[in-house]
């Protein structure tokens, strides 16, 4: 292929009319104050989007533009280019043609790069046109850390013989960046972060230890290593989170922060001793890349509307419930977000706490020190609050202050373990609240559930097993044999799985009068009678099967999330 020509971009969208003179007299006016790329201040502006500049460049060049949302791409190859390289240049090898390498870039004019690329792969190259998006996304997907992680180990366990590391020496040394500890973290939590893992589990086993991720609420396992790394790891990590080096027999929580790709990552720590060593688990809580609103976390638009009009009520009880790691936490906060303005004063009350927000007052719960949630609510509402949030209702004492509280003008959001929203307001009486507290102060109940999303990249219609035909039948009636469902047959994009993010199922019971009335009523099958009248069907189950049927996740998914509804 001949070395490309350097062209002018705005020319070219004026050219193929996809921006107009003016536009492009702006967008120059806007790169001179401010110095960033032309092609970004179109897209930041609204001009054009990323597809339409990378459809013009093709066509200008009469070069092939490639989605890679939807290429399958060969690790090997990729990695012919450096990955330094690779993310400079927003370069990308896709295909070996024998005589050539195809190579992907978000900017073909840039002929520096054309030229430096052709010397790094001594090979002659072809072009394609890539999104800057996409090909970022591609290189943090491709360029794990498997192979380095999996080094560092073995050199942590050639620097350790047979002995361990003194840590204090360690966390004195101003070389500790050198230390094989601590660049084996580094890449641990590098490779966590590039394929968005919610949790590392470190667990030591008989002979080996074990380093697995969870990612979309599945584990998968990392690296295996050495046992005798694993007490080190596990003392590194407790310096780390200020806990306590010398207590090997009791589990311990904490909390650090690292920094890594310029984003700062809140890690949440928990020690716990087993049979062969501590067993650490961390969870990544990313400060930088979270969206907190609530149209942005799958909740159907309807349901957004009217969560929005009950948590803008000025005082009562709003619950969020479903069982751990379901983003009961992710939502309240989402609301909270909302609701945050100069003219009210929020309060939080957690254990721990998880996202950071400007403007709101949260407070960490500290059992040590006797600081529980009991008796830093009773402080909170002393402190003036219009809108007070309790990570969790953990017994009847936190449980009766949040509900007084909602009785007496403040707006309370908090979360209980429960299967579902019907079955909530009688845990609460179980709990021992009394039932006119319930019925005159909570205002609603919000259940959820993550479900895992079919690879865009990958996504193929399926023939349905007889069990889930089954199933479905029973939801969907005669729909259910001329429905079209889709599943991941996976790729590179997913690592093989099919799946590739998570979504949320909901399901909303708002306490009108009618449903009041019946939880004043001493028989629990009246109250859950007009509880399900009130939801008119609109169940966590039949907002996983509607996903179903929209293509967005697999009938399985849809079934697991029932089946842990019906436990």
């Amino acid at each position: 292929m001949a070395r490309p020509e350097k062209v002018r971009l705005g020319e070219i969208l004026v050219q193929q009319k996809l921006l107009s003179e003016d536009q492009l007299g702006a967008a120059l006016q806007d790169q001179k104050r401010t110095g960033r790329k032309l092609g970004r201040v179109f897209i930041e502006n609204g001009f054009v989007t990323e597809e339409q500049i990378s459809g013009a460049l093709a066509k200008q060049l009469d070069i092939p533009y490639i989605n890679l949302k939807f290429y399958n791409t060969n690790p090997d190859i990729v990695r012919q280019l450096p990955e330094t390289q690779a993310r400079r240049f927003r370069a990308i090898a896709l295909e070996d043609r024998r005589g050539a390498l195809l190579i992907g870039m978000s900017d073909p004019t840039d002929l520096f790069a054309y030229d430096e690329i052709a010397r790094l792969v001594k090979r002659n190259i072809e072009l394609a046109v890539v999104n800057e998006t996409e090909v970022l996304a591609a290189i943090d997907r491709i360029y794990r850390r498997t192979d380095e992680i999996t080094d560092f180990a073995r050199e942590l366990e050639l620097d350790l013989g047979d002995t361990f590391v003194d840590f204090g020496t360690l966390a004195a040394n101003p070389n500790l960046e050198e230390a094989p500890i601590v660049k084996l973290l580094q890449s641990v939590f590098d490779d966590a972060t590039q394929v968005r893992a919610s949790d590392i589990h470190i667990e030591p086993q008989e002979t080996r230890l074990q380093i697995r991720f969870r990612i979309d609420g599945v584990l998968h396992l990392q690296t295996e290593a050495d046992i005798k790394i694993a007490t080190p790891l596990a003392l590194r990590l407790k310096l780390m989170s200020d806990l306590d080096i010398s207590e090997k027999r009791l589990p311990q929580d904490g909390r650090f922060a690292v920094k890594v790709k310029q984003q700062r990552i809140d890690v949440r720590i928990s020690t716990m001793p087993t049979q062969y060593g501590e067993s650490v688990v961390m969870r990544l809580l990313n400060q930088g890349g979270t969206t907190l609103r609530l149209d942005a976390i799958g909740m159907p638009a309807r349901l957004v509307e009217k969560f929005r009009a009950i948590v803008q009520r000025p005082n009562g009880l709003v619950l969020v419930t479903g069982p751990t790691g379901s983003g009961k936490t992710t939502t309240l906060y989402s609301a909270l977000a909302e609701l945050n303005s100069v003219e009210k004063k929020l309060i939080t009350v957690e254990d721990p706490v998880e996202y950071r927000l400007p403007g709101i007052n949260q407070v960490q719960v500290n059992e040590k020190i006797d600081l529980s949630f009991a008796r830093v609510l009773r402080s909170a509402l002393r402190q003036d609050p219009d809108i007070v949030l309790v990570g969790e209702m953990r017994d009847q004492e936190t449980a009766q202050i949040g509900l007084r509280a909602a009785m007496t003008g403040h707006l309370v959001l908090s979360t209980l373990h429960t299967n579902d929203a019907a079955s909530t307001p009688l845990r609460l009486m179980d709990m021992g609240v009394p039932r006119y507290m319930v019925g005159s102060s909570l205002q609603a109940v919000l259940a959820q559930r993550l479900v895992r999303v079919i690879c865009e990249s990958c996504s193929t219609t399926y023939q349905l097993t007889p069990t889930e035909r089954e199933w479905l039948r029973a939801e969907l009636h005669e729909h259910a044999d001329s429905t079209q469902f889709f599943h991941g047959k996976g790729c590179s994009h997913c690592n093989g799985m099919g799946y590739r993010g998570r979504t949320g199922v909901y399901e909303l019971l708002e306490m009108t009068r009618a449903v009041v009335d019946a939880a004043n009523h001493p028989d629990p099958a009246h109250f859950l009678k007009a509880a399900h009248a009130e939801m008119q069907g609109e169940t966590l189950r039949r907002h996983a099967v509607q996903l179903a049927v929209q293509g967005r996740t697999t009938v399985s998914e849809a079934m697991r999330i029932s089946n842990q509804i019906e436990e």
